[in-house]
């Protein structure tokens, strides 16, 4: 058994992560990760309605939590690339998971819903 220090932290990584990965945008960028690196604007073209202020916090997160690469490389002009790391492709299992869950209870969820309302 752990002791609750660490406890307390992987809690606080947990509502963390929850937050980063559960906001509107960041699964958008992922998708748009999986294929290729990618440069910001072409990132950008392939979300539509991300701001470039909401693009940037996104990368910078998913960066900062060590799921997103980001490479700058030494041209000019400078070109910039991001892509998933081996830890941000750990998420597309658990991804497929809640889609796979939603195909099969989406419906029972949305009918709650309707009857709570």
């Amino acid at each position: 058994m752990t002791d609750t220090c660490q406890d307390d932290e992987l809690r606080a990584v947990l509502r963390g992560l929850l937050t980063t990965i559960g906001d509107k945008w960041t699964l958008a960028v992922v998708a748009v990760l999986v294929q290729q690196e990618q440069r910001f604007t072409a990132i950008q073209r392939q979300i539509d309605g991300i701001s470039h202020r909401m693009l940037a916090k996104t990368l910078h997160d998913l960066e900062r939590d060590g799921l997103v690469s980001r490479t700058a490389h030494a041209e000019m002009p400078p070109r910039v690339e991001y892509a998933l790391t081996p830890l941000g492709r750990t998420l597309l299992d658990p991804v497929d998971a809640l889609i796979r869950w939603v195909d099969e209870h989406g419906h029972t969820v949305l009918r709650n819903r309707t009857t709570a309302g």
